[in-house]
């Protein structure tokens, strides 16, 4: 089966997972089987569905008619026969108890198609051993999303062991066609890659506080204000729920050993119904006051333990082809919203100082979770979890780069967990890119996108360029001019291939690009003046020598959003295209440019900037240009191939 083949999609359960994917599936078009076993309970999940669409109308993320046609895609039922006779794809979203699951597969496999794929929404129990209970074990995987599924970007795709590749590849098509981003886990592993790497950790934060080495308050303020993590541990915890913890916690301890031995502190709390924030009690009192984090409280020793355990759990499924570090820091990122992933995080620390910090622990107490890994101390002797030529050749973090056979270097923006942000270590690697690619004869082209479908770039990271002093903003602004002129001025075609928000500091990186394609559902403006401040990259000169002095005085000082079609208008954005056909355009676009002669297209470049300033000094950059290029074999093949009716091949030369 094909992603083209699927049209109507069954979820079973309407609880807060259920509907939510319902609703996913029938925001991208499909037909929306939703069944629960009580009416009142499928009812109330088309409640939630009709709210939740009119809250994004509300926003103006959707159209009122685009709301209404959502929700007319979806059919709540009781019946099993008739939520899946005609469904492609069921995806499974019951409570997370193996035995319920099981009973939904014995009876669903009866009644489904038999071509079918099966995908079950767990967070933890065994797709193996779920399989096994239908008649088509090769056609069943994991489809794990995160909560809530409306606005989370993750989704694992988790192989059993009987699961075969196609229904791998056609269940992460169908993720993607959902507006979402599969990461797959190639082996069925307890926890798979989120909540293997994050349950431990809260785990060991309870441990910590149990064991009278830290306080809550020491605890999350290191994992907040010196870690960086979106909020504190315990909060954390009291977010997902105690219970959830717990269970996934059992889970583990029973399947993988004691390393994964529940925290007494964390079993009292759930016996006490002290569940969390649902509950109104669990590490924080929700209600007197709720979270309260000190920003100054935080412990080297609690990170490095931390930091520590999370790194083995990378490399146990690291080791266990679980899944790549990349992959998992990617994960971590989309699923937990970590800043960084906890293999980058734990290369930053060293991984040997970890592996220490391990056997000491291991020593003091004895205990299980603090053993380490072979695969920890294999990637401890080999430098990291990330080694060099990793990211093909360019050992980067917050880019990707890949050379096509085009000529055309596809520069990615990666921090989509932060909407593709600009940080001063974003800018300093993609300076550090940009001589590179200028460097390298094999690339004629740079296209520059941002990763994921919600942004190409929404502006600088506030947090990290506004946190110094005076001084420091002036050379971080300093910094980006720097940056975003060495694009602009380079002698490679810039293609900016924009999907989603380009705002502030992003739409000042698209200023510098020589052409830009974007999807008729991008968003654009300068929005500094909203924070009370100003563009700082460039965006100030750059922007009105493209829409004129006027349209870019109201851009700016207006600090509103606009459409793409009204960029257009305005002479910003080269071409308008549909969703679906901007990643091909924008290909085709930047390989159009690569093709083209490189020394006439590097000069042009420059006389058109030199002229920006100086017209008379751009005409005399032009003519001498112009002389010049009469001496290149460039000029002989443009020429010979425009006699003979040919398509010219230019070497550069």
């Amino acid at each position: 089966m094909k992603l083209e083949d699927i049209d109507t999609v069954a979820v079973l359960g309407a609880g807060n997972m259920g509907h939510g994917i319902a609703e996913v599936a029938a925001l991208a078009g499909y037909e929306v089987h939703m069944r629960d076993i009580k009416e009142e309970f499928v009812q109330d999940g088309y409640d939630n569905i009709e709210w939740s669409l009119n809250k994004l109308a509300e926003k103006d993320r959707l159209t009122d008619e685009e709301a209404s046609a959502a929700l007319d895609r979806v059919t709540p039922l009781v019946d099993v026969e008739a939520a899946v006779a005609d469904a492609q794809v069921v995806i499974e979203a019951v409570p997370e108890k193996m035995e319920i699951k099981k009973d939904v597969y014995g009876e669903v496999d009866e009644y489904a198609p038999p071509e079918a794929v099966f995908a079950t929404n767990t967070s933890s129990l065994s797709i193996t051993e779920l399989s096994e209970v239908t008649s088509r074990p090769e056609q069943f995987c994991g489809m794990h999303f995160f909560n809530p599924p409306v606005r989370m970007d993750l989704v694992e795709v988790i192989s059993g062991a009987h699961t075969a590749d196609d229904t791998l590849d056609l269940i992460e098509a169908l993720a993607e066609d959902f507006g979402k981003t599969p990461v797959r886990v190639r082996k069925d592993s307890p926890g798979f890659i989120v909540n293997r790497v994050l349950v431990p950790m809260l785990n060991e934060a309870a441990w910590l506080v149990e064991t009278d080495e830290a306080t809550v308050a020491e605890v999350d303020s290191t994992t907040t204000f010196d870690m960086g993590l979106p909020m504190g541990a315990f909060e954390l915890s009291d977010q997902v729920g105690l219970d959830v913890s717990l269970d996934v916690l059992d889970y583990m301890h029973e399947t993988l050993g004691d390393a994964y031995e529940p925290c007494p502190l964390l079993e009292r709390k759930v016996e006490a119904d002290e569940l969390g924030k649902k509950a109104g009690q669990g590490f924080y009192d929700y209600d007197d006051g709720g979270v309260e984090i000190p920003s100054d409280a935080g412990r080297e020793d609690v990170e490095r333990t931390l930091a520590a355990l999370m790194a083995n759990e990378v490399a146990k499924l690291v080791g266990g082809d679980v899944a790549p570090p990349g992959d998992i820091d990617r994960a971590m990122q989309l699923g937990a919203g970590f800043p960084d992933g906890p293999a980058k995080l734990a290369d930053s620390a060293g991984l040997d100082a970890l592996v220490e910090t391990l056997e000491e622990r291991h020593d003091e107490t004895g205990a299980a979770r603090y053993e380490v890994s072979d695969t920890l101390r294999e990637r401890a002797e080999a430098g990291g979890f990330y080694e060099s030529g990793d990211d093909g050749g360019y050992d980067l973090e917050t880019l990707q780069v890949d050379v096509t056979e085009d000529m055309v270097a596809h520069v990615t923006l990666d921090r989509p967990h932060r909407m593709n942000s600009v940080s001063p270590e974003l800018l300093d690697e993609l300076s550090a890119a940009v001589d590179r690619l200028e460097a390298d004869d094999d690339v004629r082209a740079i296209l520059l996108t941002g990763a994921g479908d919600r942004a190409f770039s929404a502006g600088a990271d506030v947090t990290a360029v506004t946190s110094g002093s005076a001084h420091e903003a002036t050379a971080v602004s300093r910094k980006g001019q720097e940056t975003f002129g060495k694009l602009e001025s380079c002698d490679t075609p810039v293609v900016a291939g924009i999907d989603g928000y380009c705002l502030g500091g992003g739409m000042e990186l698209a200023t510098c690009a020589d052409l830009r394609v974007a999807t008729d559902r991008s968003t654009f403006g300068q929005t500094e003046h909203n924070l009370g401040l100003m563009p700082g990259w460039g965006g100030t000169t750059r922007l009105q020598h493209i829409v004129g002095l006027g349209r870019a005085k109201e851009i700016i000082f207006t600090a509103d959003q606009y459409e793409a079609e009204t960029m257009a208008d305005y002479g910003f954005v080269n071409e308008v295209v549909d969703p679906e056909a901007f990643e091909e355009r924008a290909a085709e676009l930047a390989a159009d440019l690569a093709a083209g002669p490189p020394i006439a297209q590097a000069k042009t470049k420059r006389a058109m900037h030199v002229g920006r300033q100086d017209v008379d000094a751009g005409l005399e950059v032009e003519a001498q240009a112009f002389g010049q290029l009469l001496t290149t074999d460039d000029l002989m093949e443009g020429v010979s191939a425009f006699m003979n009716d040919e398509e010219p091949e230019f070497e550069g030369q």
